[in-house]
């Protein structure tokens, strides 16, 4: 692609805020790159994936509200990560972290514990404990 032909839709997910980085061909036929603030299919696209994402998020959180899952698993889905991942940003064992996702294990969680999930989660441990009053 030329680089005068980059597209320049900046009414994506981003609105214009944030830029890709693009290899174009200058005028010179020599390999570039260039900032582009989106093109329309790409945007659409984006825009789909991240309603998928809060739907599941939206369902994870009505799951945690009903007693079914613990809030570790809502902020889990939130952050897109899976056990496995949270297990390794937080050194709690794959297994531990399965357990912790039910609600009766997680009322019995400690601090510490709690904290090594906060800090994973980049928020507080009263935000872990209240964000769905349990």
């Amino acid at each position: 692609m030329k680089k005068k032909d980059l597209p320049q839709d900046n009414e994506g997910i981003h609105e214009g805020k944030f830029k890709d980085l693009c290899y174009v061909v200058d005028q010179d036929g020599n390999y570039v790159t260039a900032h582009s603030t989106g093109w329309s299919p790409k945007n659409t696209a984006m825009l789909q994936a991240w309603d998928v994402i809060h739907e599941k998020v939206e369902k994870i959180r009505n799951k945690v509200i009903s007693g079914e899952l613990s809030p570790i698993a809502y902020f889990m889905e939130k952050n897109m990560l899976d056990i496995k991942m949270l297990s390794q940003y937080t050194g709690i064992p794959k297994r531990k972290v399965k357990r912790h996702l039910k609600p009766v294990v997680f009322h019995d969680l400690d601090n510490e514990t709690l904290e090594q999930y906060a800090d994973a989660f980049d928020i507080s441990v009263e935000e872990i404990k209240n964000t769905f009053s349990i």
